[in-house]
């Protein structure tokens, strides 16, 4: 590749280190159609002759052809997928493929091509998290009266409705689309024209290939042009927030499906046994989401560390762009699926969910707001005297709701029997009828507005 400026050839160890094509080959598609635009491009401008032009989109379509059909041979020591497409055209299109290069660099091409491939990957991440969004509305309308457990420190807290839980990793997804969508916007500005850093001495015309390509502008700066990484890196930083949110849900499967909680029962067909005990139910998918996020994280501070000491414009070091960008997208996009999977299918025990929600004195906050609103006692005092409360009920081994009016009166004499209208999981949820709250109409409104405001 190097003849006019090198004696020799590179060794086994460079070429192996060098060489990007055993990964960079699934820019095939983006790297083409930049080619095109270029090419159509150079020939209105009239620094490619027309019939060059034609030969050189005719040679393309055959490239692209056969790597659609698998019937093109990657060479490795052609090193990327730029040079690879470049040479196999001019084996079909003669000299007219050698002037396709003219006014363009690799480092613009490969800046153009990962955004096409990034934006294209935003694009297929959106519709799954949308199609996960669905499933969780539905799950959350099928489940808004259903009590279970609200927890903070794992340790039973507030009753809550399974269907109020659900729709809260709907409002985290519906960020994670947030971060989506701006991401897409920011990255849509195309780089192709930058050259090697400079940009170029031929009159060529940045907006048409930027047109033609579906950015919104080209990039203002030649050397940020070809040096830029941020929408890799904000891809990566969405990826892994997203990530954590799937970890998220997924450590609760995890604890959800065991005997010990026994909240949920996830399909067969997201559940495997043990090689030893017969009588286990795995909830791996659940597991390997859980531990996928690793691989996420750790692909973005792969490119944060790799892009952190780079001085402008390009450097090789940018080659190690695309393979976490990759790993990151399969890996997520495989992870969606899997908790969308499961959540469409589990199965959930109501009825464990409401004895866990009654057991823990979970409604002493609902006896003190009581004491608040209905006697007038400072929240302070009200906490105190329903600590003595729950005490008391801990002795005797029972819940609150369970004491009588006169066990509680010990503690505070002018406590009536309007209390027992608060207490009680049923009354809990139902009193949370605040805007966000966890009353089971407030759930069904809810989920009503996430569908219009994330899936219409």
């Amino acid at each position: 590749m190097w003849g006019g400026r090198f004696d020799g050839g590179p060794s086994e160890i460079m070429e192996e280190i060098n060489a990007s094509i055993g990964f960079d080959q699934r820019l095939y598609a983006q790297d083409i159609a930049g080619s095109k635009a270029h090419c159509a491009m150079l020939a209105r401008q009239g620094i490619i002759t027309q019939e060059d032009a034609d030969a050189i989109l005719e040679g393309l379509d055959a490239v692209l052809k056969e790597m659609e059909s698998g019937d093109f041979e990657f060479k490795r020591e052609l090193e990327d997928i730029h040079m690879n497409v470049e040479a196999r055209l001019t084996e079909l299109a003669g000299e007219a493929g050698e002037r396709l290069h003219t006014a363009r660099s690799r480092n613009d091409q490969v800046a153009t091509d990962l955004r096409l491939w990034v934006r294209e990957a935003l694009e297929r991440l959106d519709v799954g998290l949308r199609n996960f969004q669905e499933v969780l509305i539905t799950r959350a309308e099928e489940h808004a009266a259903d009590v279970m457990p609200g927890f903070t420190h794992l340790q039973a807290a507030q009753p809550v409705t399974l269907g109020h839980h659900l729709l809260a990793y709907v409002e985290m997804i519906g960020r994670d689309r947030g971060r989506v969508a701006d991401c897409r916007r920011r990255l849509n500005e195309c780089p192709l024209g930058s050259a090697a850093l400079a940009g170029t001495s031929f009159n060529i015309d940045r907006h048409m290939t930027a047109t033609a390509l579906g950015f919104d502008r080209p990039c203002a700066n030649s050397l940020d042009g070809v040096s830029d990484r941020d929408f890799a890196m904000e891809f990566l930083s969405l990826a892994a927030i997203l990530a954590v949110h799937l970890s998220r849900l997924a450590e609760e499967i995890v604890l959800w499906s065991s005997d010990q909680f026994g909240f949920v029962r996830l399909a067969d067909a997201f559940s495997t046994g043990s090689s030893i005990m017969p009588q286990k139910r795995n909830p791996d998918a659940a597991e390997l989401v859980r531990a996928k996020s690793g691989r996420v994280i750790g692909a973005l501070n792969t490119l944060l560390i790799a892009v952190k000491g780079l001085p402008l414009a390009y450097g090789k070091d940018m080659q190690e762009d695309k393979e976490p960008v990759f790993d990151a997208a399969d890996t997520l996009a495989l992870s969606v699926a899997a908790m969308t999977g499961m959540l469409k299918d589990a199965k959930f025990n109501c009825g464990n969910m409401r004895e866990a929600a009654s057991r823990g004195h979970a409604c002493a906050t609902d006896l003190a707001d009581w004491l608040v609103r209905v006697l007038g006692v400072p929240f302070r005092s009200a906490h105190h005297i329903s600590g003595r409360i729950v005490k008391m009920a801990e002795n005797k081994g029972v819940a609150l709701d369970a004491l009588s009016l006169k066990d509680m009166q010990t503690v505070e004499s002018s406590i009536n029997k309007t209390v027992f209208d608060v207490l009680g999981v049923d009354n809990s949820v139902a009193a949370r009828a605040c805007f966000g709250g966890t009353a089971p109409d407030n759930v069904r409104r809810a989920a009503t507005d996430a569908r219009k405001r994330f899936l219409e």
